[in-house]
């Protein structure tokens, strides 16, 4: 996750910075990657958010399932907050960018991507690549956890992000206690290369290589 104010204006390959990022413990070594889901999802579509979509953004982030992990209180407690932190994002040259994904043309979940390289506040310090991604995702509805929409929404967007050349590699790292989220990345192509501490806590850093994605 970067949280750099001035460029994300919450979600998270990056570079390892001695003092913000660094290793937790070297026990758990490199996973097999997992298969991207084989089938082309066509259902999910992903639009840019609108500034027209923060409210909604933000009833979304502080329900319970979702602030447990994001940090709903981060989005401040009124629409004008969210407005002030997300809305930075939607500027052309922000390396920020939300969606909203859609299933059916209803939305079903929130996605973001952002570049590594440069995102400051302990981030990524030592990232040098300035094609890798980070993502950070949720969906917006509770009782759709653990039904497999949350991988497919990750993989579509995963896929969506190699669509673009310049794009070498993705990752995220979610909170190690968070497993629903960890099985839906692995499920969707990511692998889990190490525990890290991050300027959040700890994490795991999950990595997607562009070659999982096109095997799909």
């Amino acid at each position: 996750m970067c949280a750099n104010p001035s460029l994300n204006a919450n979600t998270p390959l990056r570079g390892q910075s001695p003092a913000a990022v660094r290793p937790l413990t070297n026990s758990l070594g490199p996973t097999k990657p997992s298969l991207v889901m084989a089938i082309l999802d066509l259902d999910i579509k992903f639009r840019p958010m609108l500034e027209t979509d923060v409210p909604l953004l933000h009833e979304w982030i502080h329900r319970p399932h979702v602030a447990e992990w994001w940090g709903g209180g981060n989005a401040g407690t009124d629409v004008e907050d969210a407005k002030r932190k997300y809305l930075p994002r939607l500027e052309p040259g922000s390396p920020v960018k939300g969606y909203f994904a859609l299933l059916g043309g209803e939305p079903i979940g929130f996605i973001q991507s952002y570049a590594a390289l440069g995102c400051g506040n302990g981030w990524w310090e030592n990232e040098t690549d300035p094609g890798v991604r980070g993502i950070d995702q949720f969906l917006g509805d509770g009782s759709k956890l653990g039904k497999g929409l949350g991988t497919r929404m990750v993989a579509a967007f995963l896929r969506k992000l190699f669509e673009d050349p310049s794009v070498t590699r993705v990752q995220t790292d979610p909170d190690p206690a968070n497993g629903r989220a960890i099985r839906c990345y692995e499920k969707a192509g990511f692998r889990i290369v190490r525990k890290i501490v991050t300027p959040d806590g700890p994490a795991l850093l999950m990595v997607a290589e562009k070659q999982c994605a096109r095997a799909a």
